[in-house]
């Protein structure tokens, strides 16, 4: 695989492109500009950029306050500090209101590496769910994320975007299909299903690699979108492999996993395993070591499949 731009990166450069088409477009940082990107759109378009600075809760109000007058506000800083620290502000300003404001939350997961716990969004996309009219979207890489941008783009109700730091493979051409809401196929397999977002999806393809060695074909499957979940695209892989196995770079509860498992319960009950983050905050370090000591690898995804039940 071909390593391309962090999603952080490429989130950038798609909203100043974005930027250059609609000059209702508008973002909103929480003075860390030069880590979500958004500094990109800010030299292009500087009287549409407002740094809040530290101050989630007014990077919030701020944004709504913009959307509420006629503008498209993208609003950006680390996932757990927009999503952790501005909450209520985006329940009772953004959500409820419905207002047309798209909140970025970038340096997502443990990936993040050495910064620690305290910087790490691993709850991020639970948060997001919960939050009535919100769309929320992970992007697997570096092309997707720019079709992630387009897409929210036309939209004039709420979302939530995640972003990671690190440099990512690139899993699809720049023309690549992306529809909101509906899973991308990336590897045909009738065994088991493997179902990922975000850095997790190459992990996916690595394991459905290693899985085809011992003769198990794996169907992998990109749920870019959380929410509005692909309910049939579920059923399809339920009814048609008969085993899932999610991965995600996130808690296990409230996520990927999570949204999947109650998919499958309600419309065709499969033996499940999950991938994720296990009730607990990750230590500092580097970001590869921090996957593997989590269990966040393709391994890992093998390990799970192979303790799915061999009978459908």
């Amino acid at each position: 695989m071909k390593l391309g731009k962090a999603t952080r990166e490429a989130f950038g450069l798609a909203l100043a492109q974005l930027g250059e088409t609609r000059p209702d477009v508008v973002a909103v940082d929480g003075d860390v500009g030069n880590s979500t990107r958004t500094e990109i759109f800010g030299k292009k378009f500087p009287d549409r950029f407002f740094n809040v600075g530290i101050a989630e809760a007014n990077l919030v109000g701020v944004a709504a306050g913009l959307a509420s007058s006629g503008k498209r506000a993208w609003l950006a800083s680390f996932a757990t500090f927009v999503m952790c620290n501005a909450y209520d502000q985006l329940r009772m300003s953004v959500a409820f209101p419905c207002l047309d404001v798209k909140v970025v939350g970038t340096h997502a997961g443990i990936s993040i590496g050495e910064d620690g716990p305290s910087q790490m969004g691993i709850e991020d996309v639970s948060l997001a769910c919960s939050l009535p009219n919100f769309t929320v979207v992970v992007p697997c890489d570096e092309p997707s994320m720019f079709k992630a941008v387009e897409a929210l783009g036309n939209m004039h109700t709420p979302a939530y975007l995640r972003a990671g730091r690190p440099n990512v493979p690139i899993l699809y051409e720049k023309a690549c299909e992306f529809q909101l809401g509906k899973a991308n196929k990336l590897r045909e397999g009738t065994d088991l299903t493997i179902i990922a977002c975000g850095l997790m999806v190459a992990q996916a393809l690595l394991a459905a690699d290693e899985l085809a060695k011992g003769g198990v074909q794996a169907r992998v499957l990109d749920m870019h979108t959380i929410k509005p979940l692909d309910d049939a695209a579920v059923l399809s892989a339920a009814r048609e492999t008969g085993r899932i196995v999610v991965a995600e770079e996130h808690l296990l509860h409230g996520g990927l996993g999570s949204a999947v498992a109650m998919s499958v319960a309600r419309q065709h009950p499969v033996p499940m395993r999950f991938v994720g983050i296990n009730d607990t905050f990750a230590e500092s370090g580097k970001p590869d070591e921090l996957l593997a000591k989590y269990g966040l690898t393709a391994a890992d995804i093998v390990r799970a499949a192979r303790d799915l039940p061999t009978k459908k």
